[in-house]
């Protein structure tokens, strides 16, 4: 029924402008709709991520959003870092890590947050 259907990400925030100066100015998306002064949706890729004010921003403890990067994982990750990006750190088993990116097998991974604590990551997939 929905196989065939485009997603959207949908991430709740609790300051729209401090949002938008870090998904627009940190992250480089583009806004490509408005709906009031709460929402802003970006096209990022070939997808949708819908940013929106929310009493209950930043209470999600798992990924919100995870960008496939590929090989360009740990050029973006330095970059990210150079614009004041602070990455988290988990313990995994069977997970080394390397500088700001954990390694389990072939997959690489990084996490951060974004202003309100929603986590987000890169994989180079």
């Amino acid at each position: 029924m929905l196989g065939h259907k485009q997603a959207t990400a949908t991430v709740a925030v609790k300051d729209i402008e401090a949002a938008g100066r870090f998904y627009e100015g940190t992250l480089g998306l583009q806004v490509t709709a408005t709906e009031g002064d709460e929402v802003r949706t970006y096209r990022t890729g070939g997808s949708t991520l819908l940013v929106y004010e929310s009493q209950y921003a930043g209470t999600n403890k798992a990924t919100a959003v995870t960008w496939t990067v590929g090989d360009e994982l740990e050029k973006i990750v330095g970059a990210l870092k150079a614009k004041g990006v602070t990455f988290e750190h988990y313990d995994m088993p069977d997970t080394t890590r390397n500088g700001e990116v954990h390694v389990s097998g072939d997959m690489k991974v990084a996490w951060f947050k974004d202003p309100d604590g929603n986590i987000l990551s890169l994989v180079n997939g």
